[in-house]
């Protein structure tokens, strides 16, 4: 860590935050812990945030005050976390996350809950060191990311050139690259996420080592990889999440089986049906619709789950076994790198099942599909592989009218759409014949 850092204090008449932006919450929290003696400053992507004109989503919260002091002066407050103890303030739906300043600890051993604690790797398993503010910048992640914002005078604290990479678009790594994606191979997705989010270039530094690093992350847990994913491809921008990810190497460490099915048929169906989904998820999240994990995940896998229930129809397993048999595949292993909850994997494998039953047009089939409480994803699911697979579009049209339909007309449909039936005539049985069959008569 750098020592005798001067920062640059930026005054109300240079930046464009106003207290008006800030949440009414968390402004109490930092006018009530200064009236308790303790420094406290808004910091991270709030500020970040609000200097683009952005309205964040969160307001975080750093001070000098450790967990426990924070918890008495909030009597609605939680303390959270293992590798680094948060305090929760909660205002109903609002959280305000307040976190001590972090310092520069001296590792040990594993017993000593106050050091710093790395693996032989070099990623940072245990952060409970406190310190001050001119500590805890030095071990955040990116400069954008390290200003502090001082209620008492409502100026803006850099200690590390973070307005200046603001101005230039640049997005910029905190001491040295690799050692900071070493403590924490998360952060090369951070880095794909904010650059894609703010629109923001890598700092040539700090995308150099990625390509190397990228097997870092088999290391990560899946299930925090399950949250960064929905961050990196639920916020709008995930198409271009997806190209900048498979740029650097990252995308085929979290899915795997989807990378190696784009490898086969690079500019084929595969490509074309998951561009397009994305596409359609970034489109609904901008209109203000809500976009389902579930749905953009089976879009991701559909290729993979499809190509090897093919293999096993070839082989003479009937269609449902062999879908059923390649879905259990293809999640197994993707669940070791993502690990995507039970509600989630259901949903997908109801979104796969359904379109075999797409073709059932007749009796009473459409009406119970039209109920399943899945319908709707997959139906959309059918629209998807249309455009891009070469799927019949009159199956879609005959769907969408069916929807859409009354009662009579939606009769009418299923039997229009009911294959004639053979007329079956019960033989009658002769006299003859009778008399033949019980034996000889008695005339």
């Amino acid at each position: 860590m750098p020592s005798a850092v001067q920062p640059k204090v930026y005054a109300r008449s240079e930046h464009n935050i106003s207290r008006s932006q800030i949440s009414e919450n968390a402004l109490k929290v930092l006018y009530r812990l200064k009236k308790s003696g303790f420094e406290a400053y808004l910091v991270g992507g709030c500020v970040r945030d609000l200097l683009l004109g952005r309205e964040p989503k969160d307001f975080d919260v750093v001070t000098d005050a450790h967990p426990e002091q924070v918890r008495k002066v909030f009597r609605n407050c939680r303390l959270v976390g293992r590798r680094f103890r948060l305090a929760h303030v909660h205002f109903g739906r609002e959280i305000i996350e307040v976190a001590t300043f972090r310092g520069a600890g001296v590792v040990q051993d594993d017993h000593d809950e106050g050091q710093l604690l790395n693996d032989d790797e070099g990623r940072l398993l245990r952060d409970n060191v406190y310190g001050s503010m001119e500590e805890d910048v030095w071990r955040r992640d990116f400069t954008v990311n390290s200003l502090y914002y001082n209620i008492r005078d409502f100026s803006v604290i850099d200690y590390v050139g973070g307005m200046q990479d603001h101005a230039e678009g640049v997005l910029r790594l905190i001491g040295d690259p690799e050692t900071r994606f070493r403590e924490d191979p998360v952060r090369m997705l951070r880095a794909v996420r904010f650059a894609v989010k703010l629109g923001f270039k890598l700092d040539p530094a700090c995308e150099k080592p990625i390509h190397d690093l990228a097997e870092l992350l088999y290391n990560i847990p899946a299930a925090r990889l399950f949250d960064e994913s929905l961050k990196l491809f639920l916020s709008g921008e995930a198409l271009q999440t997806f190209e900048m990810l498979r740029h650097y190497g990252l995308f085929q460490v979290l899915f795997p089986a989807v990378e190696r099915s784009l490898a086969v048929e690079e500019q084929g169906f595969p490509r074309l049906f998951l561009i397009k989904a994305l596409e359609n998820s970034d489109a609904r999240i901008t209109e203000g619709k809500t976009v389902t994990a579930y749905f953009l995940f089976s879009a991701f896998l559909w290729n993979s789950v499809k190509s090897s229930a093919e293999e096993y129809m070839k082989e003479g397993m009937a269609e449902s076994i062999a879908f059923q048999k390649a879905a259990n595949e293809i999640i197994s292993e993707q669940v070791k790198r993502i690990s995507f909850p039970r509600r989630i994997t259901m949903a997908m494998r109801e979104v796969w099942t359904l379109q075999s039953r797409f073709e059932r047009r007749q009796g009473s089939r459409p009406y119970r599909l039209l109920s399943h409480p899945r319908f709707r994803a997959a139906y959309d699911f059918l629209l998807l592989r249309i455009e891009t697979e070469g799927v019949d579009p009159e199956l879609g049209e005959w769907w969408t009218k069916f929807q859409d339909a009354n009662e009579t007309e939606q009769r009418k449909m299923t039997q229009a759409s009911r294959k004639p039936e053979r007329r079956q005539f019960k033989r009658r049985r002769s006299y003859q014949g009778r008399s033949k069959r019980n034996g000889p008569t008695n005339d």
